[in-house]
Protein backbone atom coordinates (compact mmCIF):
# COMPACT_ATOMS: atom_id res chain seq x y z
CA UNK A 1 0.00 0.00 0.00
CA UNK A 2 3.16 1.94 -0.04
CA UNK A 3 4.24 4.35 -3.55
CA UNK A 4 7.57 4.73 -4.20
CA UNK A 5 7.93 7.91 -2.26
CA UNK A 6 7.75 6.32 1.33
CA UNK A 7 9.94 3.50 0.36
CA UNK A 8 12.54 6.35 -0.72
CA UNK A 9 11.91 7.32 3.18
CA UNK A 10 12.38 3.93 4.45
CA UNK A 11 15.55 3.20 2.16
CA UNK A 12 17.13 6.65 3.63
CA UNK A 13 16.12 5.35 7.72
CA UNK A 14 18.13 2.18 6.54
CA UNK A 15 21.44 4.37 5.16
CA UNK A 16 20.23 3.76 1.54
CA UNK A 17 20.24 7.38 0.78
CA UNK A 18 19.08 7.81 -3.33
CA UNK A 19 17.09 9.98 -5.21
CA UNK A 20 13.24 10.06 -5.99
CA UNK A 21 13.91 9.42 -9.40
CA UNK A 22 16.19 6.25 -8.78
CA UNK A 23 13.73 4.88 -6.48
CA UNK A 24 10.94 5.06 -8.85
CA UNK A 25 13.11 3.11 -11.47
CA UNK A 26 13.90 0.58 -9.24
CA UNK A 27 10.48 0.51 -8.44
CA UNK A 28 9.17 -0.32 -11.65
CA UNK A 29 12.03 -2.82 -12.65
CA UNK A 30 11.01 -4.99 -9.82
CA UNK A 31 7.47 -4.41 -11.57
CA UNK A 32 6.16 -3.34 -8.32
CA UNK A 33 2.54 -1.55 -8.31
CA UNK A 34 2.63 1.99 -8.72
CA UNK A 35 -0.82 3.70 -6.92
CA UNK A 36 -2.40 5.66 -8.96
CA UNK A 37 -2.90 9.40 -8.50
CA UNK A 38 -6.24 10.66 -7.15
CA UNK A 39 -7.49 13.75 -8.62
CA UNK A 40 -7.17 16.48 -5.90
CA UNK A 41 -10.44 18.07 -5.35
CA UNK A 42 -10.65 22.14 -5.76
CA UNK A 43 -12.20 23.73 -2.68
CA UNK A 44 -13.53 27.00 -3.49
CA UNK A 45 -11.93 30.18 -2.54
CA UNK A 46 -14.48 31.78 -0.93
CA UNK A 47 -15.49 29.01 1.81
CA UNK A 48 -14.30 29.83 5.10
CA UNK A 49 -11.16 28.09 6.19
CA UNK A 50 -11.20 25.56 9.33
CA UNK A 51 -9.43 27.12 12.45
CA UNK A 52 -5.80 25.75 12.59
CA UNK A 53 -4.28 24.02 15.22
CA UNK A 54 -1.01 25.86 16.84
CA UNK A 55 0.27 23.50 18.74
CA UNK A 56 0.00 19.81 20.30
CA UNK A 57 -3.54 19.28 22.16
CA UNK A 58 -4.50 22.57 20.53
CA UNK A 59 -7.76 20.79 18.59
CA UNK A 60 -8.56 17.14 18.48
CA UNK A 61 -10.37 15.80 15.87
CA UNK A 62 -12.70 13.02 16.17
CA UNK A 63 -15.33 11.01 13.69
CA UNK A 64 -16.93 7.28 13.53
CA UNK A 65 -15.61 4.57 10.77
CA UNK A 66 -17.70 1.96 10.62
CA UNK A 67 -16.74 -1.67 9.21
CA UNK A 68 -18.07 -5.40 10.14
CA UNK A 69 -16.42 -8.90 11.22
CA UNK A 70 -16.47 -11.69 8.82
CA UNK A 71 -19.26 -13.19 11.24
CA UNK A 72 -21.29 -10.21 10.37
CA UNK A 73 -21.12 -8.99 13.27
CA UNK A 74 -21.19 -4.40 12.51
CA UNK A 75 -18.10 -2.55 14.46
CA UNK A 76 -17.81 1.07 15.20
CA UNK A 77 -14.60 2.43 16.00
CA UNK A 78 -14.00 5.98 17.63
CA UNK A 79 -11.15 7.23 15.97
CA UNK A 80 -9.73 10.86 17.38
CA UNK A 81 -6.58 12.33 15.97
CA UNK A 82 -4.42 15.62 17.17
CA UNK A 83 -4.35 17.69 14.25
CA UNK A 84 -1.12 19.36 14.70
CA UNK A 85 1.00 16.32 15.46
CA UNK A 86 -0.89 13.95 12.98
CA UNK A 87 -0.54 11.33 15.88
CA UNK A 88 -3.48 9.02 16.15
CA UNK A 89 -4.65 9.35 19.92
CA UNK A 90 -7.21 6.75 20.05
CA UNK A 91 -9.32 4.09 17.48
CA UNK A 92 -11.30 2.33 20.01
CA UNK A 93 -13.35 -0.47 18.74
CA UNK A 94 -16.75 -1.94 20.01
CA UNK A 95 -20.58 -3.40 18.72
CA UNK A 96 -21.81 0.44 19.55
CA UNK A 97 -20.43 3.29 20.79
CA UNK A 98 -22.66 5.86 22.55
CA UNK A 99 -22.45 9.08 24.28
CA UNK A 100 -21.76 8.34 27.28
CA UNK A 101 -18.98 5.90 25.89
CA UNK A 102 -17.60 8.85 23.96
CA UNK A 103 -17.35 10.64 27.47
CA UNK A 104 -15.41 7.72 28.95
CA UNK A 105 -12.82 7.76 25.99
CA UNK A 106 -12.29 11.28 26.27
CA UNK A 107 -11.50 11.00 29.93
CA UNK A 108 -8.69 8.59 29.35
CA UNK A 109 -7.25 10.49 26.62
CA UNK A 110 -7.23 13.51 28.79
CA UNK A 111 -5.61 11.68 31.66
CA UNK A 112 -3.03 10.43 29.20
CA UNK A 113 -2.43 13.45 26.66
CA UNK A 114 -3.95 16.16 28.67
CA UNK A 115 -6.46 18.90 27.69
CA UNK A 116 -7.16 19.98 24.46
CA UNK A 117 -8.20 23.81 23.57
CA UNK A 118 -11.15 22.60 20.97
CA UNK A 119 -12.63 19.51 19.69
CA UNK A 120 -13.77 19.09 15.99
CA UNK A 121 -16.13 16.85 14.83
CA UNK A 122 -19.36 16.83 12.62
CA UNK A 123 -22.85 17.08 13.85
CA UNK A 124 -23.54 13.36 14.64
CA UNK A 125 -25.85 12.54 18.00
CA UNK A 126 -23.16 11.04 19.98
CA UNK A 127 -20.87 14.51 19.30
CA UNK A 128 -24.08 16.28 19.78
CA UNK A 129 -25.54 15.30 22.75
CA UNK A 130 -25.99 17.42 25.65
CA UNK A 131 -24.41 15.31 27.85
CA UNK A 132 -21.35 15.37 26.13
CA UNK A 133 -21.43 18.91 25.75
CA UNK A 134 -21.93 19.50 29.55
CA UNK A 135 -19.31 17.30 30.24
CA UNK A 136 -17.05 19.31 27.78
CA UNK A 137 -17.95 22.81 29.20
CA UNK A 138 -16.90 22.06 32.70
CA UNK A 139 -13.89 21.16 31.47
CA UNK A 140 -13.42 24.63 29.49
CA UNK A 141 -12.85 22.58 26.21
CA UNK A 142 -14.27 24.25 23.19
CA UNK A 143 -16.32 22.90 20.36
CA UNK A 144 -16.07 23.46 16.15
CA UNK A 145 -18.83 21.74 14.48
CA UNK A 146 -18.41 21.53 10.89
CA UNK A 147 -20.90 22.28 8.28
CA UNK A 148 -23.86 20.00 7.51
CA UNK A 149 -22.42 18.36 4.08
CA UNK A 150 -18.98 19.69 4.30
CA UNK A 151 -15.98 16.80 5.40
CA UNK A 152 -13.24 18.98 4.18
CA UNK A 153 -13.73 20.41 7.20
CA UNK A 154 -12.78 17.70 9.06
CA UNK A 155 -9.74 17.15 6.69
CA UNK A 156 -7.14 15.92 8.99
CA UNK A 157 -9.30 13.67 10.89
CA UNK A 158 -11.11 12.48 7.13
CA UNK A 159 -7.52 11.60 5.98
CA UNK A 160 -6.96 9.19 9.03
CA UNK A 161 -10.02 7.78 8.21
CA UNK A 162 -9.08 6.98 4.79
CA UNK A 163 -5.85 5.62 5.47
CA UNK A 164 -7.00 3.72 8.36
CA UNK A 165 -9.88 2.04 6.22
CA UNK A 166 -7.54 1.29 3.06
CA UNK A 167 -4.17 -0.17 4.98
CA UNK A 168 -6.05 -1.64 8.14
CA UNK A 169 -10.51 -2.55 8.24
CA UNK A 170 -9.69 -3.38 3.79
CA UNK A 171 -7.01 -5.47 4.68
CA UNK A 172 -8.58 -7.51 7.44
CA UNK A 173 -11.44 -10.00 7.94
CA UNK A 174 -12.31 -9.63 11.30
CA UNK A 175 -12.91 -12.97 13.23
CA UNK A 176 -14.35 -11.51 16.27
CA UNK A 177 -14.51 -7.78 18.05
CA UNK A 178 -11.59 -9.42 20.03
CA UNK A 179 -9.09 -9.62 17.13
CA UNK A 180 -10.41 -6.40 15.83
CA UNK A 181 -9.15 -4.62 18.87
CA UNK A 182 -5.84 -6.22 18.93
CA UNK A 183 -4.87 -5.97 15.43
CA UNK A 184 -6.38 -1.86 15.31
CA UNK A 185 -3.75 -1.78 18.27
CA UNK A 186 -1.33 -2.76 16.27
CA UNK A 187 -1.89 -0.74 13.17
CA UNK A 188 -1.97 2.47 15.17
CA UNK A 189 1.28 1.38 16.58
CA UNK A 190 3.02 1.40 13.25
CA UNK A 191 0.99 4.52 12.34
CA UNK A 192 2.40 6.64 15.06
CA UNK A 193 5.59 5.35 14.96
CA UNK A 194 7.02 4.32 11.49
CA UNK A 195 4.74 5.26 8.30
CA UNK A 196 6.01 8.75 7.39
CA UNK A 197 4.19 11.82 6.96
CA UNK A 198 4.27 13.72 3.50
CA UNK A 199 3.33 16.66 5.70
CA UNK A 200 5.73 16.32 8.43
CA UNK A 201 8.85 16.16 5.93
CA UNK A 202 8.36 12.04 5.92
CA UNK A 203 8.94 11.63 9.58
CA UNK A 204 6.41 9.56 11.89
CA UNK A 205 4.01 11.35 14.37
CA UNK A 206 6.32 10.40 17.28
CA UNK A 207 9.42 11.76 16.02
CA UNK A 208 7.80 14.81 14.86
CA UNK A 209 6.60 15.35 18.49
CA UNK A 210 10.04 14.81 19.59
CA UNK A 211 11.75 17.29 17.48
CA UNK A 212 9.01 19.67 18.28
CA UNK A 213 9.21 19.26 22.02
CA UNK A 214 13.11 19.74 21.66
CA UNK A 215 13.16 22.66 19.65
CA UNK A 216 10.29 24.27 22.24
CA UNK A 217 12.56 23.45 24.89
CA UNK A 218 15.36 25.29 23.23
CA UNK A 219 13.88 27.72 22.90
CA UNK A 220 12.33 28.20 25.96
CA UNK A 221 15.98 28.03 27.75
CA UNK A 222 17.62 30.91 25.25
CA UNK A 223 14.76 33.19 26.32
CA UNK A 224 15.04 32.69 30.24
CA UNK A 225 19.11 33.16 29.39
CA UNK A 226 18.42 36.82 27.69
CA UNK A 227 15.87 37.71 30.42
Amino acid sequence: CYGYRRIQVFLARQGHVMSADRVHRLWRQQALQVPRRRPRRRVASHRPRPIPATGANYLWAYDFVFDACANGQQLKCLTVVDEFTRQGLAVRCARSLTAVDLIRALTELMKNHGRPICLRSDNGPEFIAKSVQSWLSKRSVGTHYIDPGSPWQNAYNESFNSIFRTTCLNRWAFESLIEARSVIGQWLTEYNTVRPHGSLEGRSPSQFIEDWEGARSKTTTKQRSLT
